[in-house]
């Protein structure tokens, strides 16, 4: 019987070539960006017990109710991470972070993994970067934290990102419980109207009706009251500041009152980053405030803000855009006759990498100059040539493999001097 070819799961994929490129530059600008504003890195684990995520996104999300991969290998039962900021906060408490006496700014990228049907900015594992900022209910770093996600994708040249902006309110009875009953009272009438899905919302988690992508939805959800519009004092003051920190900062924004995102932890603003070269699927990143989140997870009252953005919805934009990417090449590569020119080879290239160079050669047994192509191959800057009569003499041939650049003969011991001078 023919043996079926081995292929990645449906819904993941792997990264070669451009797409390796993108994908480490997406993860290289967040390091760079997020340290700027004062962000530490932190690594979580990628599965945690499940009820973590049940009380952080929320029972009745579609997250954890059709998209976790969930298992109990004994007495626990553990879920793959569906989205990082549960495990930055389940962190936060258990080392005692809110011990400190100062807010938190802490940083992470990695995979998560949900079981949704795959498609164009869709995956079942995808990469996330994120930040969240802890202790602090100040409006201005709400504006701090989406400038700083601007900055981010304008670090990777991905020009077009537009930004919807809008706030939901807090816990308050004046505030997000009366926009809900505005919004039970004008969605009654039109029950009939929306997907069934929504017509479960209805009964156990209203606002997720807004983020229904239906199309008959979508005209329901047109007419609605936005949730922007019903603020108590507190939370429209909070709302304001941030937009004027928005306008004063130059950067564009829609408010958008059908915006809730998709986990129940959110409070007062809530963003998106958007990009029309997505698609369908177009939201590229977004996060907002959540500041009950904390004492939800045991710990005591303490407001947040943070965001993630999508890796392989910004590789999209940035390959949609021609945004170039960095040819792959090494800086040094060692071409080298047979036996003991090979074997000298071998001895030069661990000298040149020693030194701090990336360096390579032919362990195929190719000809002077198969080697030579290869070398081309490999975008090397620089290319050593070590041939018998180098040997002999205790020479090699460097070769400056720009447009320009020249052929040399120098002696072996002044290699690395000569390597700083072509390469720095």
């Amino acid at each position: 019987m023919k043996k079926k070819k081995l292929r990645a799961i449906e819904g993941t994929r792997d990264y070669l070539g451009e797409a390796q490129q993108r994908f480490a530059r997406a993860l290289e600008a967040a390091g760079e960006v997020f340290s700027r504003y004062g962000y530490e890195r932190i690594e979580t684990p990628v599965f945690e017990g499940t009820n973590l995520f049940a009380r952080s996104i929320g029972e009745a999300t579609d997250i954890v109710e059709k998209e976790m991969y969930t298992f109990k290998p004994g007495s626990d039962q553990i879920t793959l991470r569906p989205e990082g900021t549960a495990g930055v906060i389940r962190a936060y408490l258990q080392h005692n972070l809110h011990k400190q006496g100062s807010m938190a700014k802490l940083w992470y990228a990695g995979p998560m993994f949900r079981r949704e049907r795959p498609q164009k900015g869709r995956q079942r594992q995808f990469h996330q970067v994120g930040v969240e900022a802890v202790g602090s209910d100040d409006p201005l770093l709400d504006v701090e934290t989406i400038a700083m996600g601007i900055d981010y994708y304008q670090s990777l040249s991905i020009a077009g990102t537009a930004l919807r902006l809008n706030s939901i309110g807090c816990a308050a009875p004046d505030c997000r419980p009366a926009y809900r009953e505005h919004l039970r009272r004008a969605i009654e009438p039109n029950l009939g109207a929306l997907c069934k899905t929504c017509q479960q919302r209805f009964g156990r988690n209203l606002l997720r009706i807004l983020d229904c992508k239906n199309r008959t939805c979508q005209e329901v959800i047109a007419r609605l009251p936005a949730s922007h519009e019903h603020l108590c004092q507190g939370c429209e003051k909070h709302f304001q500041v941030v937009q004027k920190g928005l306008t004063d900062l130059g950067i564009a924004y829609t408010v958008d009152g059908t915006l809730v995102r998709g986990l129940d932890y959110y409070t007062r603003t809530v963003f998106e980053y958007v990009h029309d070269k997505l698609g369908a699927q177009d939201a590229i990143g977004g996060g907002g405030r959540y500041d009950g989140l904390v004492q939800e997870l045991g710990g005591p009252p303490t407001p947040a803000v943070g965001f993630a953005l999508g890796v392989e919805r910004a590789m999209i934009a940035m390959e949609a855009l021609g945004v170039p990417v960095e040819e792959a090449g090494i800086e040094v590569f060692g071409v080298a006759g047979q036996g003991a020119c090979r074997e000298r080879m071998g001895a030069l290239i661990a000298e040149v990498r020693a030194g701090g160079f990336s360096a390579d050669m032919d362990y195929e047994g190719r000809s002077f100059k198969a080697q030579m192509r290869l070398a081309n191959r490999r975008n090397a800057r620089v290319v050593l040539i070590l041939g018998e009569d180098e040997l002999q003499n205790n020479t090699l041939a460097i070769k400056d493999m720009r447009e320009d650049g020249e052929q040399t003969t120098r002696a072996a011991p002044e290699l690395l001097p000569a390597l700083q001078t072509l390469l720095g």
